[in-house]
């Protein structure tokens, strides 16, 4: 199953460069932010891009994986031992420590 799924995925990559349009523009190489134009110029312009998207992106991700853990754990409660209690303590210690980054990054303020 597992080497079906490989070449399955390497056949798509592969077709894809093989039979897909190569004809680069401008626009097409342009790098992509959110679908507007990126502001600032590009690479070996000395300025930098703005993190904001990039944190924010991070925020979901933390905030993802806190409810794929969580679901389970609170389905099966009743029955894992009280080492899980202290194995979900650790987790949202962790996810302290992203959610007190992201505060002082000030990602939540968006004006």
């Amino acid at each position: 199953m597992l080497l079906v799924a490989l070449g399955i995925g390497i056949v798509a990559v592969l077709a894809s460069a093989l039979l897909g349009p190569k004809k680069a523009s401008r626009a097409k190489l342009m790098a992509y932010e959110s679908g507007n134009d990126p502001e600032g110029g590009g690479v070996g312009t000395g300025q930098r891009f703005p993190v904001h998207f990039y944190l924010v992106a991070m925020l979901f991700i933390i905030f993802d994986i806190e409810t794929a853990f969580f679901y389970p754990l609170a389905v099966a409660y009743q029955k894992l031992i009280p080492f899980a209690f202290f194995e979900a303590s650790t987790f949202v210690l962790l996810l302290l420590v992203g959610y007190v980054y992201i505060l002082k990054k000030k990602v939540l303020e968006w004006a």
